[in-house]
């Protein structure tokens, strides 16, 4: 089992900024990838940005610029800095891990989810 816990959450003006956390623990093999996808009220889920072993981040196109992904393996645990929040921006952001796992001397890999933090931008 892993557990995603989120924080940073909240309301902020157009123009602010906020920094959202997520810290993976639990028993596993390794992480792969750690991201954040966002869902508005009555759209589906999408990738806001990821970031894969190696450093390799990926962004949606609409965040590019203003907001920054990064990672600290030594603590499991994912951020994400978003500067020049828009209205847009408004959303519940979940945390993503991609973990791979043991059981017994079989391996799997399998994608786990936070539980979601609001971020409101509103002025």
């Amino acid at each position: 089992q892993v557990q995603l816990v989120e924080s940073g959450g909240g309301l902020v003006q157009p123009g602010g900024s906020l920094r959202l956390e997520c810290a993976a623990s639990g028993s596993f093999f390794r992480i792969y990838a750690m991201g954040w996808y966002r869902q508005a009220p009555g759209k589906q889920r999408d990738l806001v940005a990821t970031s894969v072993s190696g450093g390799i981040t990926r962004y949606a196109d609409s965040v590019k610029d203003r907001f920054t992904i990064s990672r600290d393996n030594t603590k499991n645990t994912v951020y994400l800095q978003m500067n020049s929040l828009e209205p847009e921006d408004t959303a519940v952001y979940y945390c993503n891990a991609d973990v791979g796992h043991y059981s017994g001397d079989s391996f799997y890999r399998r994608d786990w989810w936070g539980q979601g933090t609001q971020v409101t931008v509103s002025s």
